[in-house]
């Protein structure tokens, strides 16, 4: 076993054993803390480039901190966003994230190449739940190595995993290298929770950072979001939730 792993098991075992979840409130949460914390996102399969181009322009007028898309789309988002300050983000594994580890670092070095500032990846699920941790942590080192300086955003689908499984699946990606760990899709049954993202943010270290996403469709949502450990927001209702809207849908 890797020692990496080793050291996994006895750190989640005590995590798991001695974390207790409080809701904090958001009342120092600002509109900016949530501008500057939203990854604009439009992953569906029916996304046009007209559609990804509004995406980008909506980015560039509210200052968000990037669009997330998927790989196919990143030379049209980076030509449109120009020199503006917003990041490309894009998916690998996306999104059940059962690809072969070697076609999720081809997959990470073919986006690279066409302008990802950062990479979102699927986390092996199945993996975790077989308890296959070394194959989980080569998954994403694999990833990351191949990204090199570019961070890497570990996705875990949690409302996939027990608690306990969250906790080691996040311990593995800090272990192996990711600078994010990230909730949910947003393709699966349901999004972030604030239960969620606050075991995340007490499981990794403070050189990690949580993004929380899918669900995230109202500004009272984002700031408790915030307030309870998320440093990033993926949504697709960034422009609403800053207009105080509430939005229905999936992402």
């Amino acid at each position: 076993m890797n020692e990496n792993i080793g050291n996994v098991i006895s750190k989640a075992r005590e995590i798991y054993q001695t974390y207790v979840y409080e809701e904090k409130e958001a009342i120092d949460v600002t509109v900016e803390d949530i501008t500057s914390s939203i990854e604009h996102t439009n992953l569906k399969a029916t996304a046009t480039s007209e559609d990804i181009k509004t995406l980008c322009n909506e980015a560039k007028k509210h200052k968000f901190r990037s669009v997330c898309i998927h790989p196919s789309y990143i030379p049209i988002a980076k030509d449109f966003l120009g020199e503006s300050l917003v990041k490309v983000v894009t998916v690998i594994g996306f999104p059940l994230g059962m690809n072969t580890s070697l076609i999720k670092s081809k997959e990470t070095e073919n986006a690279i190449s066409m302008g990802a500032d950062e990479i979102d990846m699927v986390i092996n699920q199945g993996k975790l739940k077989d308890g296959a941790y070394d194959n989980v942590f080569f998954d994403i080192h694999k990833v990351v190595k191949t990204a090199g300086s570019i961070p890497v955003k570990v996705i875990i689908e949690a409302c996939n995993l027990s608690n306990e499984e969250k906790i080691v699946a996040c311990l593995i990606a800090e272990a192996a290298g990711a600078k994010f760990v990230k909730t949910s899709t947003g393709f699966a049954k349901h999004g972030a929770t604030l239960e969620d993202v606050a075991l995340m943010r007490y499981t990794v270290s403070n050189s990690i950072k949580v993004k929380a996403a899918g669900g995230i469709r109202d500004l009272e949502t984002a700031k408790k979001m915030i307030a309870n450990g998320a440093d990033l927001l993926g949504t697709s209702s960034g422009v609403k939730i800053l207009q105080g809207l509430s939005v229905d849908g999936t992402y």
